[in-house]
């Protein structure tokens, strides 16, 4: 299982990661198919921080609920599928991004999950007609089962952030936020295997500070900035479903490397409490990976600066809703 997923990773490393010039082509391909979502500017101090600005990209408003729709598209539009359709294996979000999409344009679509997948994304990938295949316990048991699948039957697999096309539609959401707020200093964004992190820093370049935001329980990027490479790392924690795939993304990592600022862990009650915080001040309903960029900020492990422009994004809903009031 960690064979497979590693050396599909190695198959990749030839593969190069898109530049400005193919996000915003692939942002002009995909916008009659994807949501251009609102920034909501709110008072940090509705939060018990200081006084100020804050800025949170709703990115959860994306159609399928996550920003995985924007890659999804951009694999479809961009590559030929087959007769045999797709295939991708995912924790969730990818999955019904990627049904949602093939649904969308009239393509077939097999989607594998592993068990610890919520309810509610399996019940969105199930109601956009994909064939959906539930095993294992973490997202590398479903990559390498979606792996055994493709070979066997020629599917056009769309990896959920290790390929190019992938980070190419994430990071039309860079271009977007820069559109929206140009006067952003800071912006802190939740990872897992680093496509969204990486898309956001193939766009910006430097010229925003970003922060990576990962589970204590799933330090994914954190280790591999350690190491200097791509490692193995555990894969656990509230937010497995969405931000544990055991390895950063090999077209990620050097992005991440030359233009992401730093990565930051939060457990999962902080997780859990910036939900609740959520809900409370806002009624806004974020699944644990769609909190835990701004679970960085409540908890106090990023302080801003005075006067920095901070921006949060809020990466996915994709979970049965709580009522955090009882």
């Amino acid at each position: 299982m960690v064979g497979s997923e590693g050396g599909e990773q190695a198959g990749r490393k030839r593969a190069r990661a898109p530049g400005r010039e193919e996000i915003a082509a692939a942002a002009a391909l995909i916008a009659p198919h994807v949501r251009r979502t609102p920034v909501l500017e709110v008072n940090a101090a509705d939060f018990g921080l200081a006084e100020g600005p804050l800025w949170l990209k709703l990115e959860f408003l994306q159609r399928s609920g996550s920003f995985k729709a924007r890659g999804a598209f951009t694999n479809l539009l961009t590559r030929e599928p087959p007769a045999a359709g797709v295939v991708a294996a995912s924790g969730g979000n990818h999955g019904a991004a990627v049904a949602y999409a093939a649904q969308a344009l009239g393509v077939p679509a097999r989607i594998f999950v592993p068990s610890i997948a919520s309810p509610a994304k399996l019940a969105q990938i199930r109601g956009y007609g994909a064939e959906l295949v539930v095993g294992g316990e973490r997202y590398a048991d479903a990559l390498a089962a979606s792996e055994a699948w493709q070979a066997d039957s020629g599917a056009l697999a769309i990896h959920a952030f290790d390929q190019p096309e992938t980070l190419q539609g994430q990071g039309t959401l860079g271009l977007e936020l820069e559109a929206q707020l140009p006067e952003l200093d800071t912006l802190l964004v939740a990872v897992g295997g680093g496509g969204l992190l990486g898309g956001i820093a193939a766009w910006y370049r430097g010229a925003v500070k970003l922060i990576g935001v990962e589970p204590a329980a799933a330090p994914t990027l954190t280790d591999a900035l350690a190491a200097g490479r791509p490692v193995d790392a555990p894969a656990g924690g509230l937010a497995a479903d969405s931000l544990a795939p055991r390895r950063i993304g090999s077209l990620a990592f050097p992005l991440a490397r030359s233009f992401v600022a730093g990565t930051l862990l939060v457990e999962d009650a902080e997780i859990r409490q910036a939900q609740e915080t959520l809900w409370r001040v806002l009624r806004v309903v974020a699944e644990p990976g769609g909190a835990a960029a701004l679970a960085a900020l409540l908890s106090g492990r990023y302080r801003p600066a005075p006067g920095e422009r901070v921006g949060v994004l809020l990466c996915g809903a994709n979970t049965t809703a709580v009522d955090f009031d009882r």
